[in-house]
């Protein structure tokens, strides 16, 4: 059995960037003291989709730490933060409970004791590499290649133990998923404000908000203001029984697997897994509503990202909407300033027993905007974000789209919407519009919302949409009809269905009324 090592209270585990790029390997406590400097500028080791998890695992991992020290302002020095950290296990005053190498009967870091006599692993499932510990579901090898992380540092299978025990779901028989989304098929969305500055910023901004709503989560969520379970690994754990969420600290750190780190005969490490017979948490009911500092909520469930991520519709509503509730990450703080600030929202999709990519997006907030989300009267931005997303709805659905089976169909009066080649063929240029209106989306909101004349800016915005529109219907000709009068039909026709849908008054009637009022412009456009 492993002896105590590895241990991140005292031992540089963890590699990080400076801002001038230099690398460093450090203890926990002196990651915490970077990221109060502000002096992290990344994590090599650290994978796209491990990114929010290892946030948020430091953010409450610290929030706990003050929280249980009675303070409110992060240390500037490494020994109290390792006091503090040690305090949060005094059971086990060794450290143990943050090696990634234990005693298989005692806690080791996001590792629960294993109670039977010894600690025992027999019959436990070898985990040869990092990569195949983590949640991503890497079997058909469609995002990344699954077990190829054969040389790994400590980090990496730390980041990956942070990854599953923080964010996984169900994964079939024996593998629960975590507490904190909505059904064991969802994830673990995230949306916070990312301010001016790097990680450190984000991760002492977001430790204030948790130590600020602290008391608030414990009373929405019936959560334990006092002596509740903090640190869910340090309990002894054998499978068979859920802790109640009741009993459970308002800023919980959870595990959803029973793992052990074990090393080889060369003293490299693996890992070896078992399955349960129950979640560790009773919270099923909750539909992934736990308090979460992050997670968008709607009505009483989580937000359940779908295939499409983050696209301009969803993170429209996220950002100016009322159908979600503000996550507390999300509100505004005064040392968020009043510049350099965007909503980052991250997410993995996951279906059943698969995954289906991870999808993260920066929302630009103008000057303006800030001010407006400080206020709290978004009604007004709300409007123009939800008004947009209908003009680029009916844009690509009801001018666009015909106009291009126009082009597919020669030019006949009467189209077959339902024809399944010309669907194939128009979809790439459906997607191409969409692709092109979502990366700009957020931009040219912005404009609108800073502007003096905003009905000037709102046509001006649509002048340009219908434009970039019949770009991408020209472009498509070299799909449609090459030969003689159906050429010149098809390509007539459906230019003429196009600028006959823009002038009429039931899509665009202010962009009608502009185009009705210069016919020679509109003439030599077309």
């Amino acid at each position: 059995m492993d002896s105590p090592r590895l241990n991140l209270l005292d031992e540089p585990l963890i590699r990080i960037r400076d801002p001038e790029g230099a690398l460093q390997r450090l203890s926990l406590p002196e990651l915490f003291v970077q990221l109060g400097r502000d002096t992290v500028r990344d994590y090599p080791a650290l994978r796209p989709h491990q990114r929010h998890p290892w946030h948020a695992l430091l953010v409450q991992l610290a929030a706990l730490a003050l929280h249980e020290a009675s303070e409110t302002a992060p240390w500037d020095n490494v020994a109290d933060w390792r006091t503090a950290l040690l305090a949060l296990t005094p059971d086990h005053p060794d450290g143990c409970a943050f090696c990634l190498l234990a005693p298989h009967d005692q806690p080791a870091f996001l590792q629960a004791p294993v109670p039977v006599p010894g600690g025992t692993l027999d019959g436990w499932k070898p985990i040869a590499t990092a990569d195949a510990l983590d949640m991503l579901v890497t079997s058909k090898n469609h995002d990344l290649k699954g077990e190829r992380m054969r040389r790994t540092d400590a980090d990496d299978w730390l980041f990956a133990l942070v990854s599953l025990q923080t964010q996984e779901g169900f994964l079939g028989a024996g593998n629960y998923g975590i507490s904190r989304m909505n059904g064991g098929f969802s994830s673990r969305p995230a949306l916070g404000v990312a301010p001016a500055g790097g990680a450190g910023a984000r991760w002492a901004r977001d430790v204030a908000a948790l130590l600020a709503a602290r008391d608030d989560i414990a009373e929405l969520q019936g959560l334990r203001h006092e002596n509740g379970h903090k640190l869910l690994w340090i309990l002894p754990w054998d499978g068979t029984k859920s802790l109640a969420f009741s009993a459970l600290d308002p800023l919980y750190i959870e595990v959803c697997r029973r793992l052990r780190f074990v090393s080889d005969q060369q003293g490299r490490l693996t890992a070896r897994g078992i399955g349960t017979k129950a979640a560790r948490i009773d919270a099923s009911a909750r539909k992934g509503v736990t308090g979460d500092a992050w997670i968008p909520v709607e009505e009483d469930k989580a937000l359940t990202l779908g295939a499409d991520g983050f696209n301009y519709s969803l993170a429209a509503e996220l950002a100016w909407g009322s159908k979600y509730r503000k996550t507390i990450a999300q509100a505004l703080r005064p040392e968020d300033g009043s510049s350099g600030i965007a909503l980052l929202a991250q997410g993995v999709v996951r279906g059943q027993g698969k995954t289906e990519g991870y999808h993260e997006r920066r929302i630009p907030l103008s000057k303006k905007a800030i001010g407006i989300l400080r206020s709290g009267h978004t009604d007004v931005p709300a409007t123009i974000a939800a008004a947009r997303v209908k003009d680029v709805a009916t844009m690509r659905g009801s001018v666009l789209r015909t106009a291009l089976f126009y082009l597919l169909e020669a030019g006949t009066e009467k189209i077959d919407f339902d024809r399944r080649t010309a669907k194939q063929q128009i979809e790439p240029f459906i997607q191409a519009f969409e692709r092109s209106e979502d990366a700009r989306f957020f931009d040219d909101l912005n404009r609108e919302i800073e502007a003096d004349a905003p009905v000037a800016e709102r046509l001006a915005w649509q002048i340009g949409l219908a434009a970039r529109a019949e770009a991408v219907l020209r472009s498509a000709f070299a799909i449609g009809p090459q030969c003689g009068e159906r050429r010149y039909r098809a390509r007539s026709r459906a230019l003429s269905y196009f600028h006959g849908a823009l002038r009429g008054d039931k899509h665009f009637p202010a962009l009608a009324l502009h185009l009705r009022a210069q016919p020679a412009a509109e003439e030599a456009a077309s």
